[in-house]
């Protein structure tokens, strides 16, 4: 090599160790260019506030919103007020909940380097003051409180580091914490306390299409199965106990396509539908504290519709005075009057809002920053319905850059959700509005089979040897799309995280010939080392899902269609990007992959966090990540 040339390497990693967090393991990405980070800076300062509970005397709220590089626990007195952080730790923190009836502190999980292995703390609102409360090595989910708030029931690892049992303390005496049941599995967790904070209703989940409900004793340690196995595979998601804890609430698909409100007497398992008229799935609801109302949350193509519903009469009323988009969280304030949920929508992210029950008032408690950007410059998505191979029907949601500001058929990104039973919904971009706004790229969310929100029908169309149907159903699109005169069928990128980033692989695999380049954001690339090195608490969850490698039948399959089996086939750019500590998919499933595909004489960049798992959660990791895509899109979608 000659000075020149030694000079001008050194120079090139002189300048990416000075524009790289150190965390990083960065391969085949080049320089990022000082004039996309100026460019691009306003795109990385969107925020974010989620609403997490309420304080029970007063109207206020506690959000989870970003300052720095995490998001941390504040606390908003009135619509419109300031955020005063309550939380300042090198980590995110997870969800938060007041203690009831005195708010005297609350209670937030965290976990270490993205590795979920969630610990629950106690902060004291007196003296802020944090009390970690689990053992600080298990994993703690689903902290559920009694309604005196003088108990706190959740699921653990901590007897095997598998099963989920349940475990309860008094809060303000880590002490006082002790097993109330042990459980074989990785599924079961707390739904909710009767009133008498005798029993808990647990919930056992199987897979996406068969869940129970039970009803623990927490004298005896008898576990009461409140629904039936009886050979169907059912559905039910969530649980509130009735205001006479005589029976309890849920959403289930029982004898329907789609998962409707029910209710069910404890003493003699009796189902009554309380939704019949109801298409959609019910996706999330709560229970009024005077036992009188039930707010629920249908998922109707995507878009969240807000309903109440009067216990006693079964009388329905909409709510009309919100925007379209997607909610979540939903909360009633102790006092019954108000509703406090998070809002999402392709106009806005996702900030905090507060329902008025009785004027059906609504009011905006945090408004996010965009950058300085206009909210008007963001794109509404429109549906794209398709028939696949079979004549089985799909849709997503198409984003497209304004056609004034960038006229002639666009490149486009198909961005594939994970799950595999998740969902593409219509949500606000974020910085992904730089692909839009500035680089006239459209973009493309499908909900192929095997997403939910379609019925219980579609969820299992994917499952088992029907893998790469899925892939199949990417085709279609790519042909409707394809056929789209405001869209340049000769620059198609896949992307896909997780599940999304399997499929982002098994794409170029089977439509490479169609696409430009590929992004896997912690991806399988093996379903048998996946299923051999996943957690323990996951692996017979996803067992159900992808199939048993232990059957020689299904093991053959799996190998068959795992992309490392056919990475030679992927003659288009790939980038791989991970996370080191992730419980998930782990790190040796994203090294395998580049590997082969080096190997075989293909372009694979990588990228890996030290610090993250499943996804890169801290701001400096997130921006290098955005940063680096743009250049991969630069150099191999849009590039003639």
């Amino acid at each position: 090599m000659t000075r020149l040339a030694l000079l001008s390497l050194a120079l090139t990693v002189t300048a990416l160790a000075q524009t790289t967090p150190e965390n990083l393991v960065v391969e085949g990405v080049p320089p990022i260019a000082e004039e996309l980070r100026r460019d691009a800076g306003r795109y990385l300062e969107f925020r974010a506030a989620s609403f997490q509970s309420w304080h029970p005397q007063r109207h206020e709220m506690l959000i989870r919103t970003r300052f720095a590089e995490t998001s941390q626990m504040h606390l908003v007195k009135m619509p419109g007020g300031d955020r005063r952080q309550m939380t300042f730790l090198p980590e995110p923190v997870a969800g938060g909940s007041f203690q009831p009836k005195t708010g005297d502190c609350f209670v937030f999980a965290q976990d270490t380097g993205g590795g979920e292995f969630f610990q629950l703390y106690r902060y004291d609102l007196a003296d802020g003051k944090i009390a970690l409360l689990t053992d600080g090595k298990s994993r703690n989910t689903g902290a559920r409180w009694a309604r005196s708030g003088k108990q706190l029931a959740y699921a653990s690892t901590r007897r095997n580091g598998k099963d989920n049992d349940i475990r309860a303390m008094n809060p303000d005496d880590p002490k006082s914490d002790r097993e109330v049941k042990q459980l074989a599995g990785g599924g079961w967790a707390v739904l909710d306390w009767s009133h008498d904070e005798q029993r808990l209703l647990i919930g056992e989940y199987v897979s996406a299409n068969e869940s129970y409900l039970h009803v623990l004793d927490l004298k005896t340690g008898a576990l009461d199965a409140l629904t039936p196995r009886d050979g169907a595979k059912v559905v039910h998601a969530g649980g509130r106990f009735a205001a006479d804890d005589a029976s309890v609430f849920t959403a289930t698909d029982r004898d329907a396509e789609f998962q409707r409100l029910a209710q069910i007497e404890v003493k003699t398992k009796a189902l009554r539908v309380l939704t019949p008229q109801l298409a959609w799935d019910v996706e999330e609801f709560e229970l009024s504290p005077d036992g009188a109302t039930l707010a629920f949350l249908a998922n109707e193509e995507g878009a969240s519709v807000l309903r109440l519903l009067e216990v006693r009469t079964g009388a329905i009323k909409a709510v009309p005075a919100i925007p379209s988009g997607v909610l979540s969280g939903i909360e009633w304030h102790e006092d019954g009057k108000a509703l406090g949920f998070s809002l999402n929508s392709a106009k806005s992210p996702t900030d905090a809002y507060a329902l008025e029950v009785a004027s059906g008032r609504l009011t905006r408690w945090t408004e996010s920053e965009t950058g300085g950007i206009d909210p008007k410059a963001f794109v509404e998505p429109e549906i794209v319905r398709v028939k696949s191979f079979d004549g089985l029907t799909m849709s997503g949601f198409l984003y497209r850059p304004d056609s004034k500001k960038f006229p002639g058929p666009r490149a486009c990104i198909i961005d594939i959700h994970g799950g595999p039973e998740g969902q593409s919904q219509p949500t606000f971009q974020g910085r992904w509005n730089y692909y839009l706004n500035e680089m006239g790229v459209a973009i493309f969310y499908p909900n192929v089979r095997g997403s939910s929100g379609y019925g219980k029908t579609f969820l299992t169309l994917d499952n088992g040897m029907k893998r790469e149907d899925s892939v199949r159903d990417i085709g279609a699109f790519l042909d409707a799309l394809g056929g789209d005169a405001g869209l340049d069928r000769a620059r198609f990128a896949v992307l896909g995280g997780s599940y999304g980033g399997y499929m982002t692989l098994a794409c170029l695999i089977h439509h490479g010939d169609r696409l430009r380049c590929g992004i896997d954001v912690v991806g399988i690339s093996n379903f048998l080392t996946f299923l051999k090195n996943t957690q323990d608490y996951r692996r017979d969850l996803r067992r159900v899902e992808y199939g048993d490698e232990r059957e020689p039948g299904m093991s053959e399959f799996l190998a068959k269609i795992s992309p490392t089996t056919r990475a030679a086939e992927i003659r288009k750019p790939l980038f791989v990007v991970q996370g080191k500590n992730d419980p998930r998919v782990p790190v040796t499933e994203a090294e395998q992959m580049v590997k082969a595909v080096r190997a075989a004489g293909g372009t694979a960049w990588y990228l890996m966090a030290t610090d993250e798992g499943h996804g890169f959660a801290k701001k400096k990791n997130a921006d290098f990540l955005f940063l680096a895509t743009i250049e991969f899109l630069r150099a191999h979608l849009l590039k003639n």
